[in-house]
């Protein structure tokens, strides 16, 4: 069977490139133990649309500094994806991994694979719930060496849109000058899956072990980067 024709791949993070422990512990970690001091050092600065956004989204228009973290805190423990807290994770991890206290982590598979895309001119993006910030930080100081030059694109919440809205995977298509259905993406959410191919785009779901999402029809699943098969362009 011919393989299919493929211009471009964008990948998930959590859970596909990388392991959800090293996001949910690590990045999650840090920036509960760090958005209060960062809140209040940076009032009338970076976090100023932080705060108002966490206002409006959790309908407390008058909530104080301690009020605001106290609610990301608990949408970072319920793993809600909310702007305002990717955008908040963004800024505040940023110093994470410029300390040195930071890295991305990924799967073995993952690096190889993506150099191997990149060398074969296949055009490679990045579509997280992660901020754009946060997503160039854990591809640029990834452990074991950058990866961030291979990566042509990056998309989060805010430049394109909830994971499991087909008009988000619409406006990437757009966004990078692909037909749909030169478009592969790889993610371990089968709503997310559900949502790309509903925009036209080729699919393929990630199924690590460990890892929290289950597969799901109608979908082909792999558990490496080394399964896809990619044809010429």
């Amino acid at each position: 069977m011919t393989a299919p024709v493929i211009s471009a791949v964008v990948v998930d993070i959590e859970g596909t490139t990388s392991p959800t422990s090293a996001v949910r512990e690590d990045l999650y970690g840090y920036t509960r133990q760090h958005l209060p001091r960062w809140l209040a050092d940076n009032r009338g600065g970076a976090a100023e649309a932080v705060i108002e956004g966490t206002r409006e989204q959790a309908g407390r228009p008058d909530a104080d500094t301690a009020e605001v973290a106290e609610i990301l805190r608990g949408w970072l423990d319920a793993d809600v994806k909310a702007a305002p807290l990717k955008a908040a994770q963004g800024l505040i991890c940023a110093e994470g991994f410029r300390g040195g206290a930071l890295h991305g982590e990924f799967f073995p598979d993952a690096p190889p694979a993506l150099r191997a895309w990149h060398a074969a001119g296949i055009a490679l993006y990045v579509y997280s719930s992660g901020s754009v910030r946060n997503q160039q930080d854990w591809f640029a100081f990834a452990r074991g060496g950058e990866l961030a030059s291979l990566i042509g694109g990056w998309f989060d919440l805010a430049n394109a849109g909830a994971k499991r809205d087909a008009g988000s995977y619409e406006k990437i298509a757009g966004a990078i000058g692909e037909p749909p259905g030169r478009i592969l993406f790889l993610s371990d959410h089968p709503d997310e899956l559900d949502a790309a191919a509903a925009a036209g785009w080729q699919v393929l779901g990630v199924t690590r072990p460990g890892e929290p999402n289950s597969p799901r029809p109608p979908h082909r699943w792999i558990d490496t980067f080394d399964a896809v098969e990619i044809g010429a362009r």
